[in-house]
């Protein structure tokens, strides 16, 4: 049958057209010309429909597998439409080979598109890699609050190209993720527990061991301190004005501000009940005076006022 196909048609023109013409005119050349390129057209027909099923079906394969080892949706989800457009390029490239067009050159220039496309995007394409490692490593989940990219807050939404958190004045900062991969990242919420770290200076003529009860009476009647880890009240440096007393004690990662500016306020109230003060920097001048100098006195103002 090939043979035939590459065989020329005969030619007639129009004036030559009649009945005994059509009769005798050999139709074989034109037939088989039809059925090479029928099953040519049929069967990247059938390559295109089975391609496209064998894609739907990777895919699927793909989606359950992600299921399975937990892979955040919208992470899954862009890379199945990824791959299936990825399959369905190969599937067209095939079905069109079948039919005898030349796909080098296609494939050729699908990649010198790839190739200025990925020049183009390549800090979009750096956001979405740090995006996958995000939600692949789970640095941080929605609701924590973290220190990222020079700012804090609470995260609302983690997407492929940016994070989104709310500061706790109520403002929306939506930061791309390479900013926040290329940088120091402090979660806040990542452990359940965390220690309040107070440092209270008290006057050098002060009872440390009255002041030291203190402390300890304030943190034991605060139910929202926990009992384990132990809490740590010590002194921990003379100061230049102050004896520092360190108060550490431990509380629900959720409670730590509130705690913290309860604590603030009863150390001041408890410490001025018990007499004991929190000296301020201060400076002691000492004046010399030689033997039959005189204090400057200062002078009144002799002008009236009106």
């Amino acid at each position: 049958m090939s043979e035939n196909t590459t065989e020329t048609i005969p030619a007639f023109s129009i004036e030559d057209i009649n009945l005994e013409t059509l009769k005798n005119y050999d139709y074989s050349a034109i037939s088989d010309m039809a059925i090479a390129h029928g099953t040519k057209f049929l069967t990247a027909f059938i390559i295109f429909i089975i391609g496209k099923w064998i894609a739907k079906r990777i895919v699927n394969v793909m989606d359950k597998a992600f299921d399975k080892a937990g892979v955040d949706q919208t992470l899954a989800d862009f890379i199945e439409n990824i791959a299936y457009g990825i399959l369905m390029v190969v599937v067209v490239i095939a079905a069109l080979g079948q039919m005898g067009i030349e796909t080098t050159s296609f494939a050729a220039i699908l990649a010198a598109a790839g190739l200025a496309i990925g020049l183009a995007l390549q800090g979009s394409l750096s956001n979405f890699a740090a995006g996958v490692l995000i939600i692949l490593f789970r640095p941080f989940k929605a609701g924590d609050y973290v220190e990222a990219a020079g700012v804090g807050g609470t995260i609302e939404e983690i997407s492929i190209f940016t994070t989104q958190m709310k500061t706790p004045d109520n403002r929306e900062i939506i930061i791309p993720n390479n900013n926040i991969t290329t940088g120091t990242i402090v979660n806040y919420s990542a452990k359940k527990q965390r220690r309040i770290d107070l440092v209270v200076g008290v006057a050098y003529d002060a009872d440390l061991k009255k002041a030291r009860k203190v402390f300890e009476k304030i943190i034991a009647a605060d139910d929202r301190i926990l009992a384990k880890p132990e809490s740590q009240v010590a002194v921990a440096e003379l100061g230049a004005s102050s004896v520092d007393f360190v108060v550490r004690p431990w509380v629900k990662a959720a409670d730590y501000w509130a705690v913290r500016f309860d604590l603030n306020e009863q150390i001041k109230t408890e410490l001025d009940k018990a007499g004991i003060g929190i000296p301020f920097p201060q400076r002691d001048v000492h004046l010399h005076i030689q033997d039959g100098a005189e204090l400057p006195v200062k002078k009144k103002s002799t002008a009236k006022k009106k």
